[in-house]
């Protein structure tokens, strides 16, 4: 069958990016066309918490391709432009500059915004969200020796800008309506042994706590946050991290069916939304997962990337191989912490290694099974031992717990002697 004669990605992110690079990879020809609403060239968003952060000349090494990329391979990269509307009927999409694209396929990759706090939105001085580039180097002007910070939200993102802003020597302080840290990813014990990690390391955690209200000091600025105990918390910068806005306005304007449950776009296990010609992968895309037994979106730099590939090659009406099994990662407080898998509730959880949580490099793996079969991984500083484990998850290989935590026998014997004794079961 004969290629689309025009595609046009509309998000320049990072699986808009991929995607663009995916589909020149496998043969594409056609007009090919890669919409930004920012001004800056595809980059990657990970680094804007960590190394982005610390170092304005990280900044060099966070593009998804080098600069000459879109030039060489005929893509037209338009940026700082959003497309404000998708037309189905007429088959394009139009950009606020009144251009209109053509398209034979569209992919919708536009991610989202962050979750704003109705009392301190984007705008107000001193209080910062960090989801752009633009973001991160606001915040980093703002972060400084003696510095005080106070950060609302105790997920990925919270905790990592607690760690960056430790490193560049400022006061910490983090508020979380939860009663533990990372409830929706992490099982209760490891959300314990990071809070206490995250304590040993400096950071002053207020977990369970709720803002009261905005303490001001004579200017716009709000000089900190009454917690709803009453306790006045002071601060320089506040950094507000509370989770992600799928953004779907194209989609939705353009009727395109919405996950009741996340606000994504519904997409089928290639990615196709309730228009065949019409994908969505990333943040904004809402996909069944098998190991959770429902749709979801997964905010991860591995999603967007294994999802621009499957679209790619369904935009092209090639087979996609299958996604490889969901993994993210994290550093924070001088940890690298990588997860395999998905969180489930009726999990039960053995660890193999065992470390104070003020150790200078812990060790430790925990694996989340269901009766025996392994499901979820979190490895603190121990990412060769979690790519070992991962045959065993995509397998679905039964394990013995109890033999697992005993590290008198070495990771690899015990991995093939779970094998075998799969096979021959």
């Amino acid at each position: 069958m004969a290629q689309p004669a025009s595609i046009v990605i509309v998000g320049a992110g990072q699986g808009g990016a991929m995607a663009a690079a995916a589909l020149r990879g496998l043969g594409y020809g056609g007009r090919l066309t890669l919409v930004g609403r920012e001004p800056h060239p595809p980059y990657e968003r990970p680094p804007l918490s960590k190394t982005v952060l610390r170092d304005a000349q990280a900044e060099a090494t966070g593009t998804i391709h080098p600069p000459a990329f879109y030039a060489e391979q005929d893509i037209a990269l338009i940026q700082g432009i959003d497309a404000v509307a998708l037309d189905r009927g007429r088959r394009e999409v139009r950009l606020a500059n009144g251009t209109a694209l053509p398209y034979d396929r569209c992919l919708l990759a536009t991610g989202g915004d962050a979750r704003q706090l109705p009392a301190t939105p984007r705008g107000t001085p001193g209080v910062h969200y960090v989801r752009t580039l633009d973001d991160a180097r606001r915040l980093r002007d703002g972060l400084r020796p003696g510095g005080r910070v106070v950060i609302v939200g105790g997920g990925f993102l919270g905790l990592e800008v607690a760690s960056t802003a430790l490193d560049a020597g400022a006061d910490v302080a983090l508020v979380e309506t939860a009663d533990r840290l990372i409830a929706n990813a992490l099982p209760a014990p490891i959300s314990a042994w990071l809070a206490a990690r995250a304590t040993a390391a400096g950071v002053a955690l207020h977990l369970g706590a709720r803002i009261a209200s905005l303490a001001a000091h004579g200017t716009q600025a709000p000089a900190g946050l009454v917690l709803d105990d009453g306790q006045a918390l002071h601060a320089d910068a506040i950094v507000v991290a509370i989770g992600l806005v799928p953004e779907v306005g194209l989609a939705r304007a353009a009727g395109l069916e919405l996950d009741p449950q996340n606000g994504g776009v519904r997409v089928d296990a290639h990615c196709r939304s309730s228009d065949p010609d019409i994908l969505a992968i990333g943040d904004c895309a809402s996909q069944h997962r098998d190991c959770l037994g429902r749709h979801a979106r997964l905010e991860s730099w591995q999603n967007a990337n294994e999802q621009a590939r499957v679209a790619a090659a369904v935009m092209l009406e090639q087979e996609p191989t299958p996604a490889a099994y969901p993994w993210f990662w994290t550093d924070q407080f001088g940890c690298n912490i990588q997860m395999l898998g998905l969180p489930a509730a009726d999990l039960a959880y053995v660890c193999r290694g065992s470390a104070e949580p003020g150790a200078p490099a812990p060790r430790l793996v925990w694996l989340g099974h269901r009766d025996g079969i392994p499901v979820h991984g979190v490895a603190v500083n121990a990412p060769g031992d979690l790519r070992q484990l991962r045959v065993l998850f995509e397998r679905a290989v039964p394990i013995d717990p109890a033999g697992y935590a005993d590290e008198s026998t070495a990771l690899k014997p015990w991995i093939k002697a779970c094998q075998q004794a799969a096979a021959a079961a």
